[in-house]
């Protein structure tokens, strides 16, 4: 995944495209590079390896590449290794060495997204005398809009949108013609892009926290289709050529929640920031003590008429989604099946034509995702998209969207999304059950009184974060580490084991407590760390068994547990408590300690949590 950024307008445009790329460096940071027109002279391009700093220190901040028009990338490999020469932005033209430097080239561009028959087409390219320097599939597709647009009359709709009826897969690009001085073009395809205006100037970016402090009116540029960007106008146009109109959209958030606020990390910012997501997601549906899904879509007689539900998401949400299984079919009584979308895609499910989809994605860009949402929506089922970002693709095509309200998530280990998407799908699961007769009046009371208590005991967690970080710093030498659980406290420890991985990148792995015995317990020695949750009070004993188990065979035990049950503590080596609540919503509180403990222990390693190696934040392509 990649990120990109322009600007046209007054001002010079390397600084904020430094500053735009900063805020997107999560999406990629392997090597970056700007590219720069100073009126009618051709872009000069700037490339480096390595995080965004060493572009900041090569341009002096930008202050060495005049010019108010202006592209810039920060990349993350896909094809070929991290280099100066497969950095972007790309050429049409020749290329030698670095890659930087003034550029002759017709058509200058980056590019966010996969071509999946980029071999196809450099191979129909180096036939038509054109010759390529790097490994990327970028330059192939930049190359291509060249032979389109010297080609046909030079004029660049008409080779952006034959390029875009030639190449299979999914992009984002930004394009700078030679002959068109005071002008980006852009186009999209499955990878996200927006444009904002303000003031008589105009950026674009893969990600609204890139633009945020400068504009909150932004377009959203639809699939194949692609723009016409000036100081301060934009004009849209489809595959016909044709132009169309798309209004604007207000961004809500806060610059100021882009920004880490005097917190070392945005993560553990970002776990700080997990009350005010949950209470404003719960706040968004739950008024004068009811449950009102109607500004999602779905009626009562819709809700009624659901005979399945299958939930579709990658990553964290699918964890959400594991946990929301249990829930919603304990109190709606209806069949949930939980699916990963990269899997659901590509076999041919069953759906009932009464079965409700819901596809649970942060962005609202994942690629599977969307693609799995797509295939629901062949089939004629009814979807519903849980999504943290208006105006995304997922939510513009979803039938129905439940938008959570966690803010901008910048860390790319997900957190306070994660807890929205939760507090979202319990009253999902609440709504449902009450709806159809499954719960009654004093339990649908008794649930909502329960959810509006989830934030303040959160917070009450985060005051006691300080034992968590001195047990981090005492276990951050561990090779291994084992989540067990049962229930939904299996789902919460997947979730915990997935955050371990990948900011610690210590290997952890997440198993249903009872199936231990069945293999895994082999791979317990002496101090292997297992942490068990245990807040299922009808499955308490049972994990405490499995968990006593691992002990006589040397592992060192962590638990979490509810207030009240300090039994634990005569088995465990270490305990932390979180406050009791009804056992249906326990994985947004059980989550925390883990989330906390992942942090630390990265931190105690000398890791970046923010920036895992080899991820990016949004995975937009397959």
């Amino acid at each position: 995944m990649c990120g990109i950024v322009g600007f046209i307008g007054d001002h010079q445009a390397a600084p904020i495209l430094l500053d735009g790329l900063s805020k997107l460096e999560y999406r990629g940071y392997d090597s970056a590079g700007l590219a720069v027109r100073n009126g009618t002279d051709p872009a000069e391009v700037v490339k480096t390896v390595g995080r965004l700093k060493n572009l900041a220190e090569k341009t002096d901040d930008g202050k060495a590449l005049p010019g108010c028009c202006g592209i810039g990338h920060t990349r993350w490999a896909t094809h070929g290794e991290p280099s100066q020469v497969n950095a972007h932005p790309h050429v049409s033209g020749n290329c030698t060495g670095s890659g930087s430097g003034k550029v002759e080239s017709e058509v200058v561009g980056v590019h966010n997204g996969i071509i999946e028959n980029y071999k196809e087409l450099k191979e129909k390219l180096i036939r038509n005398g054109y010759t390529f320097y790097s490994d990327t599939d970028t330059e192939v597709i930049i190359k291509l809009v060249d032979y389109y647009y010297k080609k046909y009359i030079q004029d660049p709709i008409d080779a952006i949108m034959k390029t875009m009826v030639r190449v299979r897969g999914s992009y984002a690009i930004e394009l700078m013609f030679k002959d068109h001085p005071g002008e980006i073009w852009a186009a999209r395809k499955g990878s996200p892009m927006i444009i904002g205006v303000s003031d008589g100037e105009t950026y674009i970016a893969s990600d609204v926290p890139a633009i945020l402090k400068y504009t909150r009116k932004v377009y959203y540029i639809g699939d194949l289709q692609c723009a016409k960007i000036t100081a301060g106008d934009v004009h849209f146009y489809d595959l016909n050529g044709d132009e169309v109109t798309i209004e604007p959209t207000e961004i809500k958030w806060d610059a100021e929640s882009a920004e880490k606020g005097g917190y070392e990390h945005f993560m553990i910012k970002e776990i700080h920031e997990q009350p005010k997501a949950v209470e404003d997601t719960l706040a968004s549906v739950i008024k004068d003590g009811a449950i009102d899904l109607s500004e999602c879509g779905l009626s009562d007689e819709q809700i009624k008429d659901i005979s399945a539900i299958t939930i579709v998401a990658c990553g964290s949400a699918w964890h959400v989604g594991m946990t929301l299984q249990y829930a919603i079919e304990d109190l709606t009584r209806l069949p949930v099946r939980v699916e990963l979308a990269s899997e659901f895609r590509y076999r041919n499910p069953i759906l009932d034509p009464r079965s409700l989809v819901i596809v649970i994605s942060q962005s609202g860009e994942t690629a599977d995702t969307l693609e799995a949402l797509r295939l629901a929506k062949s089939h004629g089922i009814k979807t519903l998209a849980i999504v943290n970002v208006v105006g995304s693709t997922i939510a513009r095509e979803a039938d129905n969207v439940f938008y959570t309200l966690a803010g901008p998530e910048i860390a790319v280990a997900t957190t306070k999304a994660y807890s929205a998407q939760l507090a979202a799908g319990y009253t999902i699961a609440v709504h449902f059950g009450f709806v159809r007769g499954t719960i009654d009046r004093e339990q649908y009371d008794a649930y909502i009184a329960d959810l509006n208590t989830i934030p303040a005991k959160i917070q009450k967690i985060l005051e006691d974060k300080e034992r968590l970080q001195w047990f981090a710093a005492k276990f951050a030498h561990i090779r291994d580490a084992f989540f067990i659980g049962r229930g939904i406290d299996y789902s919460t420890c997947l979730e915990g084991s997935l955050k371990m991985k990948e900011i610690s990148y210590i290997h952890s792995e997440a198993y249903a407590a009872g199936e231990l015995k069945h293999g895994t317990i082999s791979l317990i020695e002496d101090q292997t760390l297992v942490i068990g949750v245990l807040t299922q009070n009808k499955l308490y004993e049972k994990t405490v068994s499995n968990m006593v188990e691992c002990k006589s065979r040397g592992a060192y035990l962590m638990g979490i547990a509810s207030y009240g049950k300090y039994e634990v503590e005569d088995h465990c080596n270490f305990v932390t408590y979180v406050p009791s609540i009804d056992p249906h919503f326990s994985a947004s509180l059980a989550v925390v300690p883990l989330q906390l403990l992942g942090y630390y222990i990265s931190i105690a390693r000398g890791l970046d949590a923010d920036k895992p190696r080899n991820l990016a934040k949004s995975v937009t392509v397959e």
